[in-house]
């Protein structure tokens, strides 16, 4: 008798046990509570810092330019630093027709060096027999042997001989010049500077910080050639390239946050919007319409020390606000056909809610119905919660 007692207790035992392993359970939900805040509405976008006026400074005349002393970082004032130094570069090398040439110019000039030098002594000879022919003229002619116009005539002659050797020896001093001028072509470079060639000193056009220099070594350059860029990193701004679609939104004046660039977040405010787009194409291979806008930082320089130029940010681009609405948290929202819906926590139950939303940014939508203050709503919602479902609030398992 004792023994059916016992084992129909046991029995009951396991079915109660069996039955309860399997009734269901609440499912345990992350839950938030509907309350009123004040709402932001961002275009959120990669840019890079750039320093406003960056001044490139160029070689002023073509030379061999001195190895530079200037580097990156480095400090300079406004017309007194010397950044670049540029000595005359040395002639090049002649090949063998270009020498040929040359030496013939050489021997032509020698030829009419010597040309100009029997040029002159005839002219020199000339000279001395028309003015010793006017003196026998003049001895005659106060003799009264000889007329007043054969005096004249002979004046005359001597004067032009005169003039004849200003000609040649003017002609002897060209004829010497461009000999010099020709035997000037065969000089060659020897590649090292002489002590007596004289520089150009090149001095910074504004005060800053050297941001970068192409090429430090000595090298012969040419006239405009670029040999650094000078700014100063205390005065930047941020450019940033958002989606056309999202450019139309944002407005001048706009308050903007700066993020991401290895400090605390900086303020800023939009200074400009580019009226034209261009197509850039994103990582994903998307052809985008995308237009640039300019952040002026109203932090000053002491909030960003350590930003330079070309640094990478994260800015946020304020184009939307709205004071004391009532918001449901977007990791609550769950999309109901074509509208949006919560999961709303009533009695221990799920029940799905349609909303009607307003603005939104990534943590925060405006609710313009179907839900009050003080409402408790599942986030991040199950595939297990349904409509119905009983549910605990807690902390739901990662």
């Amino acid at each position: 008798m004792w023994g059916r007692i016992i084992a129909a207790a046991i029995v009951v035992a396991i079915i109660t046990a069996a039955a309860w392993a399997l009734w269901p359970r609440p499912i345990t939900v992350e839950t938030a509570v509907i309350d009123r805040r004040d709402l932001d509405v961002t275009v959120e976008e990669e840019g890079k810092s750039r320093i406003r006026e960056i001044f490139t400074v160029s070689a002023p005349v073509a030379g061999r330019l001195q190895r530079l002393t200037i580097h990156p970082g480095d400090r300079v004032a406004a017309n007194q630093t010397v950044v670049a130094s540029i000595q005359p570069a040395p002639p090049g090398l002649l090949d063998d027709r270009s020498r040929r040439i040359a030496e013939a110019g050489v021997q032509a000039a020698e030829a009419g060096v010597t040309l100009a030098i029997a040029q002159l002594e005839q002219a020199e000879a000339q000279r001395d027999f028309a003015h010793s022919e006017l003196e026998r003229t003049a001895a005659l002619a106060d003799k009264g042997l000889v007329s007043a116009q054969v005096l004249q005539r002979a004046t005359l002659a001597a004067a032009t001989a005169d003039k004849d050797v200003e000609v040649s020896s003017a002609s002897l001093a060209m004829r010497r010049q461009e000999l010099e001028r020709a035997r000037s072509a065969l000089i060659e470079g020897s590649g090292t500077p002489t002590a007596s060639s004289c520089c150009v000193d090149v001095r910074s056009p504004t005060s800053g910080t050297v941001l970068s220099v192409p090429n430090e070594s000595e090298q012969v350059i040419q006239s405009g050639t670029p040999l650094m860029d000078i700014g100063d990193p205390a005065d930047l701004d941020i450019d940033v390239d958002v989606l056309s679609s999202d450019a139309v939104r944002i407005r001048a004046g706009a308050s903007a946050t700066i993020e991401g660039w290895g400090g605390a977040p900086l303020r800023a405010e939009v200074e400009r919007i580019d009226p034209t787009a261009v197509t850039r194409v994103s990582a994903l291979g998307i052809e985008e319409q995308r237009t640039g806008v300019l952040l002026r930082l109203i932090d000053g320089p002491e909030h960003h020390q350590g930003l330079g130029n070309g640094f990478r940010v994260v800015a946020k681009i304020v184009v939307w606000q709205g004071k004391d609405l009532l918001a449901v948290p977007m990791a609550a929202l769950f999309r109901s056909g074509g509208d949006w819906a919560v999961f709303v926590v009533e009695d221990g139950r799920a029940v799905a809610r349609k909303l009607k939303l307003g603005e939104r940014n990534a943590d925060y939508a405006e609710v313009s119905g179907g839900l009050e203050v003080g409402t408790m709503v599942i986030v991040h919602p199950a595939d297990t919660v349904t409509d119905g479902s009983a549910v605990s609030a807690g902390t739901a398992p990662p």
